[in-house]
């Protein structure tokens, strides 16, 4: 992948410079996603077209893996990766600037104030539970 320059700002917005990955990575990490379909019913209303350009883009900067689902083996199970799961803090700031300036924030009121004051504890039990929900997919 071309980046344009190397500041890690760019770099970052450079895999995740539209709100459709960071959508895309939210539902896998927070909201229990793992299918296409899943995907397209987020109330965002992403469109087929850029749904699949998206997770093709994530999956060839390795931050998302495919596999076979283990119940229906026609369907296609999309996971995090390593480098996927190494997102949890950025998304959990999102979180925290998004809950606090929105007023209508669905986000909710235990969640956000774990969030803001038990910033640490938080990250590392759902870093646990990511792994153990992402990384058995691909062994």
């Amino acid at each position: 992948m071309e980046v344009r320059s190397h500041c890690p700002i760019n770099f970052t917005l450079e895999h995740f410079g539209d709100k459709w990955s960071f959508l895309i990575i939210r539902d896998l990490m927070f909201k229990g996603k793992r299918h296409y379909n899943e995907f397209l019913e987020a109330g965002e209303k992403v469109s087929t077209s850029v749904l699949g350009d998206r997770l093709k883009k994530l999956e060839e900067q390795g931050i998302i893996s495919k596999s076979e689902d283990s119940v229906k083996k026609s369907r296609i199970r999309y996971s995090l990766t390593p480098k996927g799961i190494d997102l949890l803090p950025i998304l959990l700031e999102m979180i925290i600037w998004g809950g606090e300036k929105d007023s209508l924030t669905e986000s909710p009121k235990e969640f956000m104030e774990q969030a803001i004051n038990h910033r640490e504890n938080l990250l590392k039990e759902i870093r646990e539970q990511l792994i153990k929900d992402h990384l058995a997919d691909n062994n």
